[in-house]
């Protein structure tokens, strides 16, 4: 039988031009019909028209995922470290085979600009690459005092990631539940089922045990709710707003889970007085409207000294340009629609509470580019004249609105830095990498970019305060999905 007979997609999923239907899960090594009859329709948020529909899993299609993970846990926690390395290495390839689809249905679905989804379709490869290479050299047991230590798989990892990247997520958290010998229930976001029903089909290719991996469409409150709750989910790898990340946390107390979450963010960008900015600023613009400003380490406060403001006024206006809105399938297009008009209302929302807070419109402001009514797109906006207790200073927007706070001396520009309930990312320029990295080493985030937008998959990341809590990638990633258990004797 054809993978796209077995996976329920009625009509081609890269024939864009007809109606797409997602009418299966995955569980156990089988693409099967869900129990759930609830059906959401996916709207295209470049036209806002109706591109697909998913039929959406319940309660009980996440028990029986999470049965076939805890009955596939009981051999692939026994395997090797070399059967596990295989394992990424065959996901890795599976995924790379179609990445150009894996791009398009991206774009097509999500709205991300070609720029960006290739950008990302790296960065899920990476994830593969870097727990391979995590893996390569990590020990799991070791000597302490004398006792032996080993480090031991948690057991089935329940799954829970947003629309904003979403194969990403799965690759990267997937990747190191399989290092780790977990085995693992998805629960990816219901706006993301064709991308999802893709990387589905990779991931089937690859042909680990049955099991090992299942993937549930559904709603949060149900199936959602029931990962989180589930006395058989051992740990909960949530990305998302730290809003449902603290429902998470409370839900898993019941039965004493392990969680890692990556939450919000609220980015500051420190241009120090000292900063290039025919560099710092497009580099600047480029962090805040990264993914089209739906980035939880967007870099949306841009700290700059109060004798080089209008200078940083200036150049944004002239750069500005160089990041066009538009169709995110072409080649130029720097900033794509936001993913849903719900999404849109959001950002306008903010937009409108900027001007009432008494913040002044650089560029952009309310309503759509002009030329772009039909789709979800925001008039990249830059507000200056802002306080830091200002909400657009405080809470996450998840669009491209980007506040200009100035500072007078570099101890005000890291306590406005700090002054935030966030710190999972933040960014600092100057010409002086050693006084670049002093200061980042000042900033409460959990990650500080020097110079430039960089990311190495075998860091940790996560964030300080509300941002979460654990890390994700590397080593400290890999042992949060491990337990210690102490041989004495």
């Amino acid at each position: 039988m054809a993978i796209a007979e077995l996976c329920g997609i009625n009509n081609q999923i890269h024939n864009f031009n007809t109606m797409k239907t997602i009418d299966s899960i995955y569980i156990n090594g089988e693409f099967v019909k869900p129990q759930g009859n609830q059906v959401f329709d996916l709207i295209s948020p470049t036209t806002n028209k109706q591109i697909g529909q998913v039929v959406l899993g319940n309660e009980h299609d996440a028990r029986t995922a999470i049965a076939a993970a805890k009955e596939a846990f009981k051999t692939f926690s026994q395997t090797t470290k070399a059967e596990r390395i295989e394992y990424l290495k065959r996901m890795r390839e599976a995924v790379s085979r179609r990445k150009d689809e894996l791009v398009d249905v991206m774009v097509e679905e999500y709205g991300g600009t070609l720029q960006f989804c290739r950008m990302s379709m790296e960065f899920t490869l990476s994830g593969f690459t870097a727990a391979i290479a995590t893996l390569e050299k990590f020990d799991f047991t070791k000597k302490m005092g004398f006792s032996e230590v080993q480090l031991t798989p948690l057991g089935v990892v329940g799954i829970i990631i947003p629309w904003n990247a979403s194969n990403g997520f799965i690759a990267g958290k997937l990747a190191t539940a399989v290092a780790a010998g977990c085995t693992a229930v998805i629960k990816p976001s219901e706006m993301s089922a064709l991308q999802t029903q893709l990387m589905a089909e990779c991931l089937h290719e690859a042909g680990l045990p049955a099991g090992v991996f299942n993937i549930v469409n559904g709603l949060g409150e149900t199936v959602g709710a029931e990962i989180s709750t589930h006395p058989d989910v051992a740990k909960i790898s949530f990305t998302g707003s730290s809003t449902v990340g603290k429902i998470i946390a409370r839900e898993a107390s019941a039965t004493l889970k392990r969680y890692t979450l990556e939450l919000g963010g609220k980015s500051p960008n420190i241009l120090l007085e000292d900063a290039d900015f025919s560099k710092a600023i497009p580099t600047a613009i480029a962090a805040a409207f990264m993914n089209s400003g739906q980035a939880c380490v967007a870099a949306t406060r841009l700290l700059v000294p109060e004798s080089r403001l209008e200078e940083a006024k200036e150049l944004i206006q002239t750069m500005l340009p160089l990041f066009p809105v538009g169709d995110p399938k072409e080649e130029t297009t720097a900033i794509g629609p936001m993913v849903s008009q719900k999404q849109y209302e959001r950002v306008q929302g903010y937009i409108k509470l900027g001007i009432e807070e008494g913040a002044s419109v650089l560029t952009g402001g309310l309503g759509h580019p002009e030329g772009l009514e039909n789709g979800n797109f925001v008039k990249p906006t830059v507000f200056y004249n802002v306080d830091n207790k200002m909400r657009i200073a405080q809470e996450e927007i998840f669009g491209p609105v980007l506040s200009i706070i100035t500072y007078k001396d570099e101890a005000e520009a890291v306590e406005i830095a700090n002054d935030t309930i966030y710190g999972l990312q933040a960014y600092v320029s100057s010409v002086d990498t050693e006084r670049a990295r002093r200061v980042a080493s000042k900033i409460n985030a959990g990650r500080v970019l020097v110079n430039g937008l960089n990311h190495d998959p075998e860091a940790p990341f996560g964030g300080f305060k509300q941002s979460g809590i654990g890390r994700e990638f590397g080593i400290y990633g890999l042992e949060a999905y491990l337990e210690p258990k102490a041989l004495i004797g």
